[in-house]
């Protein structure tokens, strides 16, 4: 099946802004903590875009009809798994952005350790990307293997 154009995209886009991720957590390790904040801010938002626009539509529609009689098949497991773990990574990620560049949290829902929260995330961010890629070969890309 050829991909629709949507889905290059969102791929194309969502690699972007897992190296600007990366980006930004090189410029707080040059201590710019101003351009850190905006970097990781703004891909943590633009992503919170592309999935409720993009992909929370795509797994209604196509992934959780076929839950849970299908979940063992890679058509839809892989999609499953990249869904789930990409919920509680971009929502982690989100509370990330209130609770440390905020004070919109009261003090003992706020952040203490940023450098181990940021830095699972964004090991937990690159684990969803990969899910989502492999969704998007399992989905789109012919594999002689594959009937």
């Amino acid at each position: 099946m050829q991909s629709p154009l949507y889905a290059d995209l969102v791929l194309l886009l969502e690699i972007t802004i897992a190296v600007a991720l990366l980006a930004g957590a090189w410029l707080a390790r040059k201590r710019k903590f101003r351009e850190h904040a905006w970097c990781q801010s703004v891909a943590v938002l633009l992503n919170l875009v592309i999935v409720a626009v993009v992909m929370v539509p795509t797994f209604r529609e196509q992934v959780s009809p076929k839950i849970p009689a299908k979940l063992g098949r890679s058509y839809v497991g892989l999609p499953a798994a990249h869904g789930t773990l990409g919920g509680i990574v971009e929502l982690t990620a989100l509370y990330i952005l209130v609770a440390a560049g905020t004070k919109l949290l009261p003090e003992r829902l706020r952040i203490r350790r940023y450098k181990l929260w940021m830095r699972t995330v964004l090991v937990a961010w690159w684990l969803v990307v990969l899910l989502g890629a492999a969704t998007y070969v399992r989905w789109y890309v012919p594999l002689p293997f594959r009937r």
